[in-house]
């Protein structure tokens, strides 16, 4: 087997992956898989990381951490394939250590840290698509409004993990985050109302365990588009149960459908997150479009 490179958020978890890298390298070694391991130092590190790691020839790249570190590796494997003029982003590994693990999940990575260094060792992959919003890649969702202001307030929230930690984010960002009027365009409709959210959706489930857009499928070659319409809060909170299940798709409170391409406008500026990360707090136009079958993924 030829050697893997393994970029591990030593902060994932709430260090978690820190504590854990030990243990990583012993079962990498008891397996017999050759490795590679870089931490990353601070947000954005992993992307050039994995970027240079692929145009130097490592055949697997390995994300250990969560959802975010996720996101870094597969927009440096991305870019590189883009330089290289290939067609197909990867091979990308996942040791899923993180707060939230939801695209490894919901991809088929095993979430028991030796088995997923099992699975690295099979090299058994699957295709995947990749969506991009003004230029940046993700492999899971995206969200615009009130989704990202619950990311951004979870991240103020320092000692919990999980789900009651995103519930408490909730709470915070209803005290304060305004429905603002967005004009959403997709391939063949629009519509322009005041909104609590947008989500776009390449995986059924987002950071927290919610399932905003349940029937999303990472490998159909579609995005789903979820909408919350401006909501009072009581309903708002009658609303999150459902949405938590994945059983709101007949609530007249929401709009889902399915798209290539999608376009979010709004005069108010927008924070935005791209598989958890933040990546806008003040965005007023996202661009999203899908990349079919654009990640190879270990699984």
């Amino acid at each position: 087997m030829d050697k893997i490179k393994v970029i591990l958020n030593p902060y994932a978890g709430r260090w978690l992956a820190s504590r854990l890298r030990p243990v990583i390298e012993e079962t990498l070694t008891a397996l017999d898989i050759p490795f590679e391991l870089e931490l990353t130092t601070k947000p954005g590190t992993g992307i050039e990381m994995a970027r240079q790691a692929s145009l130097d020839g490592f055949p697997v790249v390995v994300a250990a951490g969560g959802d975010g570190t996720v996101n870094e590796v597969v927009n440096g494997l991305a870019l590189a394939a883009d330089a290289l003029g290939k067609p197909t982003a990867g091979i990308l590994g996942v040791l899923p250590i993180g707060s939230a693990n939801d695209m490894a999940e919901i991809a088929g990575v095993p979430i028991q840290l030796r088995a997923a260094c099992e699975a690295i060792k099979r090299g058994r992959t699957r295709r995947i698509d990749l969506g991009v919003v003004n230029g940046r890649y993700f492999d899971n969702n995206v969200g615009a409004g009130f989704e990202a202001q619950v990311t951004i307030e979870s991240r103020k929230i320092k000692l919990l993990r999980g789900t009651l930690l995103y519930l408490i984010a909730v709470f915070r960002a209803l005290s304060h985050y305004p429905s603002p009027t967005m004009r959403i365009t997709w391939d063949d409709g629009e519509l322009q109302r005041s909104l609590l959210m947008v989500s776009i959706g390449n995986g059924r489930r987002t950071g927290g365990g919610f399932f905003v857009t349940p029937d999303a499928v990472q490998d159909d070659g579609l995005l789903d588009l979820g909408v919350a319409n401006a909501l009072p809060r009581l309903q708002i909170l009658q609303l999150l149960p459902k949405v938590m299940r994945g059983t709101h798709k007949n609530d007249p409170a929401i709009f889902l459908t399915r798209s290539t391409h999608i376009t979010v406008e709004s005069d108010y500026p927008l924070p935005v997150h791209a598989d958890g990360e933040i990546i806008y707090t003040d965005a007023k136009r996202l661009d999203i479009s899908i990349q079919p079958a654009r990640l190879e993924m270990i699984v």
